[in-house]
């Protein structure tokens, strides 16, 4: 019976040491990463203005091989929605573009509903370095409750990994066109 109280005991004491640092843990994160691209900045903005281009270099998209997907709208526009539904490791959202400012970003809101419940907002932001070579910004910002805050203490890393995969990805593809 002790060592069952010992055990219950020092699993409380876990729980309340995570939510008690859970307290002290930012409720907001952003994430952004970015990558040179060897192609004019219109070039790198035709493409990533189109959200259904995110199956070929999205790792998040390409992980889930039962993905279901449904679209609304006309996709390189505004209020085109991406909708996908996972059974494996996808979860369930949705993502719309919210603006467009030709030739330079893309700007998405995307609602996610499984394995969590947020929203996050990305962006994806061309520069010009020379006529033939654009810096790609991808960023994603948003927030968590109290106390699934604390994972993100861990967002950056994992997303952040993600994220650069997927703009190596998205490198190659444009730099092949």
């Amino acid at each position: 019976m002790n060592v069952i109280k010992i055990i219950l005991i020092g699993i409380a004491v876990i729980i309340a040491l995570v939510l008690i640092v859970a307290l002290f843990v930012s409720k907001e994160y952003t994430i952004e990463r970015e990558i040179t691209i060897d192609k004019p900045k219109q070039e790198v903005y035709d493409y990533i203005k189109l959200v259904k281009n995110q199956d070929h270099y999205n790792v998040w998209v390409m992980m889930d091989k039962t993905i279901e997907k449904r679209f609304s709208g006309m996709d390189g526009t505004v209020g085109f929605v991406y909708a996908w539904e996972g059974k494996e490791k996808a979860g369930k959202g949705e993502q719309e573009i919210k603006a467009l400012h030709e030739g330079r970003e893309v700007d998405l809101e995307i609602h996610f509903e499984k394995p969590f419940e947020g929203i996050a907002q990305t962006q994806m932001i061309t520069e010009p370095l020379s006529g033939n070579q654009t810096k790609l910004t991808w960023k994603m910002a948003g927030a968590s409750k109290y106390p699934m805050n604390i994972t993100n203490l861990f967002t950056g890393k994992l997303l952040g990994g993600d994220m650069e995969k997927s703009l190596l990805l998205l490198k190659g593809i444009i730099e092949k066109q």
